[in-house]
């Protein structure tokens, strides 16, 4: 249906407005798809760990990644990403947006902080993972008290 109305926008407008929108989409998808390239947008949509280093910023984290008692158990996205196909793609999407546009214009903090969503994606990996200790952990705390794994454990996975 909006593809339809688009469609018919475009037929009606004059010559000269249709090519400068078609450069302007041009430019704007050719710019898209070269960083997409340039920045091996690829890699990102697998498994491998070593794709979150290809960003100067994640190398501190890759390398205490390595040395960690993790790294026989759990990758980037294992702990990173939501469960389930969507959760996973989608979130991989918003930050890989996101991270392009911070590191594009400068505007990130280093060394790299996690963000609130993504904190508590991982906060909910620690518990799905060590569901039988942090139960436990939980029965020992009164109701409402806000207990993290990170509190207590920041260094586990990789370095901070």
């Amino acid at each position: 249906m909006w593809i339809r109305k688009l469609f018919d926008r475009l037929t009606t407008m004059n010559k000269t407005k249709t090519v400068a929108l078609s450069v302007a989409v041009g430019i704007v998808g050719g710019v898209g798809l070269y960083t997409f390239l340039y920045a091996k947008g690829t890699a990102y949509l697998f498994n491998d760990p070593q794709a979150c280093a290809n960003c100067h910023v994640m190398r501190d984290q890759y390398d205490g990644w390595l040395k960690s008692s993790h790294r026989s158990a759990a990758t980037c996205n294992d702990c990173h990403t939501p469960q389930g196909f969507v959760g996973k793609y989608a979130n991989k999407a918003s930050n890989g947006f996101w991270h392009s546009f911070a590191f594009t214009t400068g505007r990130f903090h280093e060394p790299i902080q996690i963000k609130k969503h993504n904190r508590e994606i991982t906060e909910n990996a620690c518990r799905k993972c060590h569901a039988e200790i942090t139960s436990s952990i939980e029965a020992n705390h009164k109701a409402g008290d806000e207990i993290s794994c990170l509190q207590c454990h920041r260094n586990v996975g990789h370095m901070h």
